[in-house]
């Protein structure tokens, strides 16, 4: 019998590293810079065609490479950040595996430039499918110039499952922002084509966050500083009314990489507790500073999953730092100058007769857990105990959502509802007690309504008084130019500019709100996916615009106001739930309400 185990070729191997390594064109630009930023540079440019699919060009001013380290560079496991294991626990380099150079050389043309200060000339390395091409001297800027060309050129399969080209440019600007964030001292340029994305020059960490999402973004953060032996925690925490539904820019950096951590995404939103409406989430940008040895980073080839040594620790620190902040910010005066005509305050005299504490009288005999049955009274020397009852308990009624049938609940409800702390609507009908949530009623009465416009074009737009601006980062901006023509079909008119700046001139006539708040709503939601429903891209804008108008938890309305409500939601094609899949009403039957309070 023939052996049947081999040793794989290392094209095929680097084929597979590859998969793991570079999934999209936005993985390769952040290698690339990371390995640019470990060479010590001080400007980075990074240039794309089609996004990224065509061509990607990352020229940095690092120390560059000498003619040998260029070949042993694209090497698998060839690396100059680390020397023994031990060193995984000591990291100061964003790279140490020595994988990303040989994954890209696998799936894509390769060409590098590069030259160290000390040698007269560089040397051009040309690589294709993990097979060296050429290799020369040539006159090049010390550093390193990578053109990839042609990703998954030989992997047609991963090149046919990549998005369009405004997800893959999104996903590049997002990958992009959690660098640039990192390295304020750093300048860089992100070219698309011939349109410039961003120019950043080097500045101070609040300077770069402004320049990445607008001045605007820099009013409405937080400071957050707090040093302790386990480790630092400093940056920014947003403003409570800066909560978003979609499209808060969350950042969570440790020793200067980026990481997603659910554990202490939910330590910030705990301290916002009560401060936001339900559904928001606020921005922030977090750095934690701890040391190299207590944290792992070698859990997952993209490096953004991290172990902490001290996480509930460092959990607890981070929900004291957001609070105080937040504490700051909401703080009141202490002294208040407006006393007159209140009661004074009594001093405490140590001399006066001491006054007897409150007695509670209670029934140490009482328990609130056993059964209505045999359940004696709270205090017996007041009142008779309850006669024994024979049946069995019946099972506790509960709220279910069945679907409802409009034609013939409509008929049958009272003309006359409660509303409920704010948020739900209280009406009797024939079979019990109908409750509806008023926003998501709203929401799918708005939806219908804009998306019927839409289709018919009977949407026309309502100048606004003064035009207004609105400033979108960069990743919002390509966002925005794919929903542009939506934008306009609904009523919307909005002119560029210049550096992401838009002037709204116009509103669908009958929306009202603030103009601004409504596109920025819009855009940043425009990605959402709803229910099956849901599908084309007016439809997607429909919902947004829905959500952004529709009647808000804790708003107080008339009988008359809930009626019309009411009677608008069974006027929709389905009543039961909204465009994204969530229930709006329930009935609470009437059978169930005299066994509870039977």
């Amino acid at each position: 019998m023939s052996d049947v185990i081999q040793l794989l070729p290392d094209t095929v191997a680097n084929q597979i590293a590859a998969g793991e390594v570079i999934q999209r064109p936005a993985s390769v630009i952040k290698e690339l810079v990371e390995n640019a930023v470990d060479a010590g540079a001080r400007h980075i440019d990074v240039v794309i065609v089609d996004a990224g699919r065509t061509s990607i060009q990352v020229i940095d001013d690092g120390k560059g490479m000498s003619e040998t380290d260029a070949r042993l560079a694209f090497e698998r496991h060839a690396t100059s950040k680390i020397r023994k294991a031990d060193d995984l626990f000591a990291l100061h380099t964003m790279g140490f595996r020595g994988e990303a150079l040989p994954s890209i050389a696998a799936v894509a043309q390769v060409e590098l430039l590069t030259r160290m200060a000390d040698d007269e000339v560089g040397t051009r390395l040309v690589i294709a499918a993990s097979k060296v091409v050429s290799q020369e001297p040539v006159a090049c800027p010390v550093g390193c110039h990578f053109k990839v060309e042609n990703l998954f050129y030989n992997v047609p399969v991963r090149r046919k499952f990549l998005k369009s080209n405004a997800t893959e440019l999104n996903n590049i600007l997002s990958a992009f922002e959690r660098i640039v964030l990192v390295y304020p001292d750093i300048a860089f340029t992100l070219h698309s084509g011939n349109s410039e994305l961003m120019n950043l020059r080097s500045g101070s960490l609040l300077q770069r966050i402004t320049d990445v999402f607008g001045k605007h973004y820099g009013q409405d953060l937080l400071p957050v500083e707090v040093k302790t032996v386990v480790g630092t925690i400093t940056g920014f925490v947003g403003k409570p009314e800066a909560a978003k539904r979609k499209g808060a820019h969350q950042y969570l950096f440790v020793n200067g990489r980026y990481m997603k951590h659910p554990y202490f995404h939910k330590a910030v939103l705990s301290a916002y507790e009560r401060l936001i409406g339900e559904g928001t989430q606020p921005p922030y940008l977090l750095y934690f500073e701890v040391a190299p040895a207590d944290i792992d980073v070698n859990i997952h080839p993209t490096k953004t999953e991290i172990k902490f040594e001290n996480e509930q620790s460092l959990w607890q620190i981070l929900v004291a730092a957001v609070r105080d902040a937040l504490g700051r910010f909401c703080d009141v005066p202490a002294i208040d100058f407006d006393t007159e005509g209140r009661p004074d305050i009594p001093v405490f005299d140590p001399h006066r007769e001491a006054v007897d504490a409150p007695r509670v009288t209670y029934n140490p005999a009482y328990n609130p857990f056993k059964a209505s049955s045999d359940r004696v009274a709270a205090y017996p020397d007041q009142m008779e105990a309850t006669p024994a009852r024979t049946e069995q308990p019946s099972a506790p009624p509960t709220l279910f959502d069945t679907p409802v049938e409009a034609p013939s609940l409509i008929s049958e409800k009272s003309p006359v509802h409660y509303q409920y702390k704010g948020r739900y609507i209280m009406t009797a009908v024939k079979s019990g007690l109908m409750i509806v949530d008023q926003y998501r009623a709203s929401l799918r009465i708005l939806y219908e309504k804009y998306r019927t416009q839409t289709a018919d074009r009977t949407m026309v737009p309502q100048r606004v008084l003064f035009p207004e601006a609105v400033f979108f980062s960069s990743s919002e901006v390509a966002r925005l130019e794919t929903v542009l023509p939506q934008l306009s079909a609904m009523g919307f008119e909005l002119t560029s500019l210049g550096g992401g700046s838009y002037a709204v001139n116009a509103i669908p006539a009958g929306v009202d709100g603030d103009p601004v708040a409504l596109v920025q709503t819009i855009v940043s939601e425009s990605d959402l996916q709803g229910s099956p429903d849901v599908t084309t891209a007016s439809d997607r804008l429909a919902l947004s615009l829905a959500r952004a108008t529709a009647v808000p938890y804790g708003q107080l309305l008339s009988n008359e106001e809930m009626e019309g409500l009411i009677n608008q939601l069974f006027a929709c094609g389905n009543v039961n739930y909204t465009p994204d899949g969530r229930a709006i009403l329930c009935i609470f039957p009437q059978t169930d309400i005299e066994q509870l309070l039977g």
